[in-house]
């Protein structure tokens, strides 16, 4: 059967709709799949193949023990509804079969679905009937439900289910009767684009047409803020292109969510691309709207620089001693010498440590504080306009970076050192005091500025030992980033960073070659039977309980399997000195034969203990020698892999 549900609400912020569809895409739906959409004023979940009632299905109940007598077990069928001659013994028990009949699906909805739309996790929720009332993001203002063509009955909040939706709140009537076929007709012909997809397309199919510059999160945005997308081209004043690029389209992007123009890359033009939510704009009056207020924004932004350039940034870092970085961590005074001695064992030079004497000293400005995604951008540029060397102001500049995975990091080393100290200060502060992130909570964006540190210092290939870098508290949170790095980011396989990480203690520019060869090596035939091998070695020593307490007797070695692998053991020590990565996971590579031949020939548990311990030596000395690159006991054969 065809199945809709619709949660028609108040406006819900564009950023946290994502989230509320992945939740929705696992709705138990009896065995079929939920497809979702939304709009900002719907969440949308559809299916087809709903069966129409669950199975019959059999419950085995466990009753008295037979020795209990024929009146126990006569009591137990008569709770049970079955005759007693039904019964069957298991184990000294009584146990009844019962058959429970399946249950209709549009029975099990109605009950499951309320809770279900309830327990959508969202960042924050309210209540709008009563303080004990449910709770949501937004007010629900109407629910339809149908299996077929039938209701779901149920109600939220005095809100009952039906089949009455609507339209756009300002060009669509707010009572339509739908079906499940006609639906999503009935919401275009009242103005609503249920499909996200199309919604994007269109936004970005005007906006292009009327020369806008795409920004895919600013897409994203409107394509949750809209309902009825229309886009539409307005101008400003060419005298505020005198203010810097980065001002202008932070103002236009971050607090108007307009397009900005560039004929040519990086060149502004005095125009903008709005997208209103509605169908057109004939007489220009949501034109002319929009000019006025970014008009307004652009004033305040050319009035904020001005005034902020008054006061030189050196002059302002004083003023950092009454702007808190943490009410137990002090001011942002007390975190800029911090950095600032960071970035000095760091090795970054007079313009690395004047860079970060001079990063935080934005957060002072009038611009900031009205445009806060400015900071680190303004510090920049008005290092820049201050006369402060291109080095430091490009490192002020950058020094946030990256703010993802997928942003560049810093593009210089005094920018790339400055990022890097200011994000390991942080992490170090913050863990010293316990706020420490857990589940979903993480108030100060720590693992992000984790993921920053690794993608820095990959990246960039800096020369620092990694776990030199973190406190104690730090070392397997950090070791947690690393890993989702190279497998989340870089595609490496699990075990295979594993097993780097387990024999590396330097630097991740280091792990990232070592995990290079190694994924290059691993699909040659040798290498992943050599590792179940080393594992087996592993497990002997454990097992054995053995450290070596002495060097290995060559002459205790016996003729055979045994002195060709000791033999195979030293070429191949030999040749693979001063090798790079990859030619020696290949020589190791290359003894698999000789490490078959020992293990079918030679028995490890001697009965001379003297032989015993010789060999448990060789093959210590083998697992030592050889896993300096990678742990490959670590490596999990390609069949066993989940």
């Amino acid at each position: 059967m065809n199945f809709l549900l619709e949660i028609g609400t108040e406006e819900i912020p564009h950023w946290m709709i994502p989230g509320a569809l992945k939740q929705l895409s696992k709705l138990d739906l009896l065995g079929a799949t939920p497809q979702v959409e939304a709009t900002p004023r719907r969440l949308v979940v559809r299916a087809t193949g709903v069966p129409e009632r669950t199975p019959d299905q059999e419950q085995i109940v466990k009753g008295p023990p037979v020795s209990a007598g024929e009146k126990a077990a006569a009591g137990f069928a008569k709770k049970q509804g079955v005759d007693a001659s039904e019964l069957r013994e298991s184990g000294g028990y009584w146990e009844a079969r019962k058959r429970i009949p399946g249950c209709g699906a549009a029975q099990i909805l109605a009950e499951t679905l309320p809770r279900s739309i309830l327990a959508i996790q969202w960042p924050k929720t309210m209540y709008w009937t009563a303080k004990n009332g449910p709770r949501f993001i937004r007010p629900i203002r109407w629910l339809v439900a149908l299996l077929e063509g039938q209701v779901i009955p149920f109600e939220i909040a005095g809100v009952p289910s039906g089949n009455l939706t609507r339209g756009h709140r300002q060009l669509g009537s707010s009572s339509i009767p739908v079906t499940i076929e006609d639906y999503e007709r009935k919401l275009r012909d009242n103005f609503v684009l249920l499909s996200s997809e199309e919604r994007r397309r269109k936004i970005e199919k005007e906006a292009a047409a009327l020369g806008a510059r795409i920004d895919p999160d600013l897409l994203e945005t409107l394509t949750f803020i809209t309902e009825y997308p229309a886009a539409i081209r307005g101008g400003f004043d060419p005298a505020f292109l005198e203010l810097p690029s980065e001002v202008l389209t932070t103002v236009m992007k971050h607090h108007q969510k307009y397009f900005s123009v560039e004929p040519q890359p990086g060149v502004l033009a005095p125009a903008f691309v709005a997208v209103m939510n509605t169908s057109g704009d004939p007489a220009g009056l949501v034109r002319r709207g929009h000019e006025r207020v970014l008009r307004a924004r652009f004033n305040d932004a050319r009035f904020f620089w001005n005034a902020d350039q008054r006061k030189k940034l050196a002059e302002r870092v004083e003023d950092l001693k009454k702007v808190t970085f943490h009410a137990r961590l002090g001011s942002y005074f007390e975190k800029t010498q911090r950095v600032v001695a960071l970035v000095g064992e760091l090795d970054g030079g007079e313009y690395g440590r004047r860079a970060a004497l001079l990063s935080k000293a934005d957060l002072t400005t009038e611009m900031v504080k009205e445009f806060p995604e400015l900071q680190g951008v303004v510090g920049g540029l008005y290092a820049r306009a201050q006369g402060e060397a291109e080095p430091v102001a490009r490192a002020i500049y950058e020094h946030y970076k990256p703010v993802s995975m997928e942003d560049a990091i810093p593009s210089t080393r005094e920018g790339q050192l400055v990022s890097l100290a200011d994000k390991l200060d942080t992490l170090r502060e913050c863990f010293r005091i316990g706020m420490i992130p857990s589940g979903s909570k993480d108030p100060f964006a720590l693992r992000r500025a984790a993921q920053g540190v690794v993608k820095i210092l990959v990246e960039a290939k800096l020369p620092y030992d990694f776990y030199a870098l973190l406190s104690p508290e730090l070392t397997d949170f950090m070791r947690e980033r690393v890993q989702y790095y190279f497998r989340e980011v870089r595609g490496f396989k699990y075990d295979e960073v594993n097993a780097v990480l387990a024999a590396s203690r330097g630097t991740l520019a280091d792990v990232e070659q070592r995990l290079a060869a190694l994924a290059q090596v691993r699909p040659t035939e040798d290498f992943e039977p050599l590792a179940a091998s080393f594992k087996r070695i592993r497990n002997i020593l454990k097992q054995a309980g053995f450290e070596p307490d002495g060097p290995l007797q060559e002459s205790l070695l016996e003729p055979g399997p045994e002195r060709d692998l000791y033999d195979a053991y030293q070429r191949v020590r030999a040749r693979i000195q001063g090798a790079g990565y990859r030619a020696a996971l290949e020589g190791i590579a290359s003894l698999r034969p000789s490490v078959d031949r020992f293990f079918d020939k030679v028995l490890v548990n001697a009965g001379d203990p003297a032989l015993r311990v010789n060999r448990l030596t060789l093959l210590s000395e083998l697992l030592t020698e050889f896993s300096t690159i990678a742990d490959f006991s670590e490596i999990v054969p390609s069949g066993e892999q989940k």
